[in-house]
């Protein structure tokens, strides 16, 4: 299958892009400096070229917390960003199927009554994150409904491992561990521990998105999760216990949001049916491969 990647040099979009050539699909992911997706025009010439069977669509503003600040630069990366990438596959003379990476902050405010988030559950995005996916989740109904284009979206919960950045909260603790047991620290900063999310193991997450590919229905929207839910301060405290490491967490308030959506856990079984998709790294598995990643950078 000859797959096109957007955001292909990002955290999931690396390990997508192995997950894809070691299964014997051809690659190809343009760089931020060769495609900007903002740029109609950009992503024509590049579509054009490459004639894709299937366009994975990751590039994005991924930092929830920093698009308080940046709004416009949200919605016009990943709202405008994703119209871009609709509007030059159907123009190509055979239209791709295009997988549109949403995420589960659409949801938004969720209470426990609404657990676990079926697909169908209402979208209350609280952040303007959100409220960017929100668009590009409309912009890839209407590009099937109204065009016909093979869309199909797919909503991951939070997903982890090693590379990814430490702006997001598992490596940025397993980083914060690291340090401290390297200059012998006894406090790890850490912000708001009450938040609840449903965690999948980034190489978990990218089988799912080219299992949606191979059989997924056009129009259709997929949540990709473990369907558990484990708190900031657990998960916090399980990595310091993998670590052996002894240490006492402290509460910063300049790592905390402006909002937070209390608790976020996924029902995952529309994928499976559909794909055959489960999750095969433990979350245990995946917090120790973190560590050892930023272990083996120090």
């Amino acid at each position: 299958m000859l797959a096109f990647v957007t955001g292909g040099d990002g955290f999931a979009g690396t390990w997508l892009r192995k997950h894809l050539e070691s299964s014997g699909d051809q690659v190809v992911a343009p760089t931020f400096s060769e495609m900007d997706v903002t740029s109609l025009s950009s992503v024509r010439t590049k579509l054009a070229v490459c004639g894709p069977e299937v366009v994975y669509h990751l590039a994005a503003f991924t930092h929830v917390g920093q698009s308080w600040d940046k709004p416009d630069e949200v919605f016009r990366v990943n709202s405008i960003g994703t119209l871009n990438v609709l509007e030059a596959a159907r123009s190509l003379p055979t239209p791709p199927r295009v997988i549109v990476i949403s995420s589960a902050e659409v949801y938004g405010k969720v209470v426990e009554s609404d657990l676990p988030m079926s697909e169908d559950a209402p979208m209350r995005p609280m952040t303007p994150y959100a409220v960017s996916k929100v668009a590009s989740e409309y912009l890839a109904i209407q590009a099937h409904l109204g065009y016909g284009l093979d869309a199909i979206r797919v909503r991951p919960f939070n997903h982890v491992g090693p590379g990814q950045s430490p702006d997001f909260a598992v490596s940025a603790l397993a980083k914060r561990i690291v340090e401290a047991g390297r200059t012998g620290n006894r406090k790890l900063s850490v912000g708001n521990l009450t938040p609840r999310r449903d965690f999948t193991d980034v190489r978990d997450v990218v089988r799912a998105y080219r299992m949606v590919a191979e059989s997924g229905e056009p129009g259709e929207v997929y949540n990709v999760c473990s369907g558990k839910d484990l708190s900031i301060g657990q998960l916090a405290n399980r990595l310091v216990e993998l670590s052996g490491a002894d240490l006492e967490l402290e509460v910063d308030p300049a790592l905390q949001r402006a909002a937070d959506t209390p608790v976020l856990r996924g029902d995952p079984s529309k994928l499976e049916k559909t794909t055959g998709w489960t999750p095969e790294l433990g979350l245990d598995e995946t917090l120790a491969s973190v560590i050892e990643y930023w272990t083996s950078k120090s």
